[in-house]
């Protein structure tokens, strides 16, 4: 793996600050009803993306997940303005500014999804996995769901194909505890995720996930059996959320001594204690990083802002086409 230096970690905290300032400016545009429909924030399990990022090729190494999907895409190299054009449903948006909060998507950047069906993105993962197999493709699939779409049938049928063939993906439950407002202990007899994926004798683990090295560490080890041959792997990443499952989620399952608990291990925090630690940045330098990180989200929110609508008529290009259809030509 590559080394966790200086630089490393002054990347980490600029990046995990940057990703829990947008998205709070995301809810903040919500409450003003500018992002519509639904709104599903990662605020404190920004552990789990930075050190994936870490772990990963990002040259060749794909990711999927659910609809918790917007700082995804910005690790892979999707700009961010863009990202919050698409959630204000603007022209110049991911996606024109047709798929909203919930699909984010880049081919270029090897980001597919954002997917809103609960756990249908994991056998998409699988056969993500499966074309770079067939094609000799040397790269490896991060597949992303939640706690709750671990009891979904469709990771069982997906788990027993990729150890059948031996894909190259890697399967990963961010546990918050919680799915959507029930407690993991309420959904089945056992509170180990991991252990699911004993039952087909695939390398199964349970990992720290509000700290980005470990994350990194189980990652890499990860894909590196993927890039061997030896197939896939699950990890089970521990995390908590801030805010709940989304932004319409009254939290009535959990107290906020709870989630005061949890802050006490903020990644972000974690991250920043450990620079200041070894005297790797000044509290001007810190400052300096901070204001960066305040600019650029008033730079996204100006642009999407400032951002035209699409025009009405895209709507009827983006369906479907029909040659002898003489009335509605695409023309995207």
């Amino acid at each position: 793996m590559k080394e966790l230096t200086k630089e490393v970690y002054l990347d980490w905290y600029e990046n995990m600050l940057f990703w829990r300032k947008f998205e709070d400016k995301l809810a903040a545009l919500y409450i003003q009803q500018k992002v519509r429909g639904f709104l599903h924030l990662y605020n404190g399990q920004e552990a789990i993306l930075a050190g994936c990022l870490h772990a990963m090729d990002l040259s060749k190494d794909k990711m999927i997940t659910a609809y918790r999907n917007h700082v995804q895409p910005i690790g892979m190299g999707v700009d961010p303005r863009k990202v919050m054009a698409e959630l204000l449903g603007k022209a110049t948006g991911t996606s024109q500014g047709l798929g909203g909060s919930m699909h984010i998507f880049s081919k270029e950047h090897r980001f597919y999804g954002g997917h809103g069906i609960v756990g249908g993105q994991i056998p998409l993962g699988a056969g993500l996995a499966f074309a770079d197999k067939y094609k000799g493709i040397d790269a490896a699939t991060l597949t992303f769901f939640g706690d709750g779409a671990a009891r979904q049938g469709s990771l069982h049928e997906a788990f027993n194909m990729a150890m059948l063939w031996k894909l190259p993906v890697i399967f990963i439950c961010e546990n918050n505890g919680y799915a959507m407002g029930t407690s993991v202990e309420r959904t089945a007899n056992h509170v180990d995720v991991w252990k699911l994926g004993l039952g087909y004798e695939m390398p199964s683990y349970a990992v720290d996930a509000m700290n980005p090295v470990k994350v990194a560490e189980a990652v890499y080890d990860a894909i590196e059996r993927a890039r061997k041959g030896e197939g896939p792997t699950f990890l089970e990443m521990k995390t908590y959320r801030y805010r709940g499952h989304s932004m319409s989620d009254a939290q009535h399952y959990r107290t906020k001594a709870e989630v005061e608990e949890y802050k006490k291990i903020d990644p972000i925090t974690q991250v920043l204690d450990t620079i200041k630690e070894n005297n790797w940045a000044s509290d001007e330098e810190i400052e300096e990083i901070d204001n960066r990180v305040r600019d650029l989200v008033k730079e996204c929110e100006q642009f999407a802002e400032e951002s035209p609508y699409p025009d009405t008529s895209v709507m009827y290009d983006v369906v479907y086409e029909q040659e002898d259809y003489p009335f509605l030509p695409h023309k995207l």
